[in-house]
């Protein structure tokens, strides 16, 4: 290896054999460097008595005398929160000792999130991701629409010209799958447009377009996080048979609440074919009780016991019958053995199952697009809000 420029070791010059070097900690910019750095932090943080979740290894929690300490890690991003502000005080100096952390006072603006204070509780939004989305594509000559997609518009994987530079596509729906964070609104619509990365084509790319068109429409949309005591969950999920023209997969989509705010939300193409709707509407059902299950052991951390069982309301009673009624069908006897996971949480007591029509379905819009006035019905039960709403 080469020394670098600024270092100079006495008898040895350009020319003689080379030395080796001894790496004592490692340096920013190693592919070990981020496992490093959060190995060091978790020592530290564990010698003062904070413990790792084990449902997500960046948190950490101390609990003593009644109050509740939380950290949470991102890379060298850290949130603290807390009942406890002596020991909150206490901690930052304790990581500005070792660290020399940058204390950033109450929290206003994290990994892209914006977080706004209110005294009935918090904002949470990405107005300025947004407006910087639509200015660097420059969006100002557009006119705004009402949906995310077009549904009468049905995309294929070869359907049209091929763009010169798809690096264009592929950087905006990477953008639009981080606005997702707090949009779920425009999800199906990215999950739909993701596929076509590869090869991405014209009528692909005059897609993306028409999601930006209808971001200048509500570029403003955020999540209400109220202060309230009522910390129930509530599970929607649906699912679109065989949505997808070329794979004949089905579409699943969920939408979790805590206390009436959305906290967790997906629609995601289904790995496996299904052959009914009832099997598509099952399989849905498998991932949002995993993702409450999950949820559940989180929340517990965070100290928040969560009241069992948890609602699923679900809008297919073919699919609602396979859970509660444990038969050997001819017609479902191929079903993967994981998708009866919903059948023992429904024995252990973590969730219940519960019929909802297709009208009042909010996981709808995760899973399909929609026509104008169903999207918009559907949006406003989402907890999707203007600010002055």
């Amino acid at each position: 290896m080469r020394l670098p420029p600024s270092l100079v070791v006495s008898g040895h010059s350009s020319s003689s054999s080379p030395l080796v070097c001894k790496l004592k900690k490692s340096l920013y910019g190693l592919k070990q460097a981020s496992r490093q750095w959060f190995s060091k932090l978790s020592e530290a943080l564990v010698s003062r008595g904070y413990l790792s979740s084990k449902n997500d290894y960046s948190l950490f929690t101390k609990t003593s005398w009644g109050s509740l300490t939380v950290l949470a890690v991102y890379v060298d991003d850290i949130l603290l929160a807390g009942d406890d502000t002596s020991e909150l005080d206490a901690l930052k100096d304790f990581l500005d000792a070792i660290f020399k952390i940058k204390d950033l006072c109450s929290v206003h603006y994290f990994l892209g999130l914006e977080i706004i204070q209110q005294p009935q509780g918090f904002l949470m939004c990405q107005h300025k991701f947004t407006s910087d989305l639509l200015e660097e594509f420059h969006c100002d000559h557009f006119t705004p629409v009402n949906t995310p997609l077009d549904h009468s518009i049905k995309l294929s994987s070869a359907m049209g010209e091929s763009l010169s530079d798809p690096s264009i596509y592929r950087r905006i729906v990477g953008k639009l799958n981080f606005l997702c964070h707090t949009r779920p609104d425009i999800a199906y619509s990215v999950q739909h447009l993701s596929q076509f990365l590869q090869a991405p084509q014209v009528p692909h790319m005059l897609a993306t377009i028409h999601i930006l068109r209808y971001l200048m429409k509500a570029p403003d949309l955020d999540i209400f996080l109220p202060k309230s005591t009522d910390f129930s969950l509530l599970a929607y999920s649906d699912s679109h048979w065989a949505t997808c023209a070329q794979t004949r997969r089905s579409v699943t989509g969920y939408y979790i609440t805590l206390g009436g705010c959305p906290i967790s939300w997906k629609s995601k193409k289904q790995p496996t074919i299904s052959l009914s709707s009832a099997e598509a509407e099952y399989r849905a059902l498998r991932k949002v009780v995993a993702e409450i299950s999950w949820l559940v052991r989180l929340l517990a951390d965070l100290g928040l016991v969560i009241s069992s069982p948890v609602p699923v309301f679900c809008d297919s009673q073919a699919a609602l019958h396979i859970a509660k009624n444990p038969v050997f069908h001819e017609r479902t006897k191929h079903i993967e053995v994981d998708c009866h996971y919903v059948r023992d949480s429904i024995q252990s007591g973590l969730i219940t199952l519960h019929h909802i029509s297709s009208s009042a379905q909010l996981a709808d819009i995760l899973t399909k697009s929609l026509p104008g006035t169903t999207h918009h019905h559907l949006l406003g039960k989402l907890g999707c809000q203007h600010p002055q709403a």
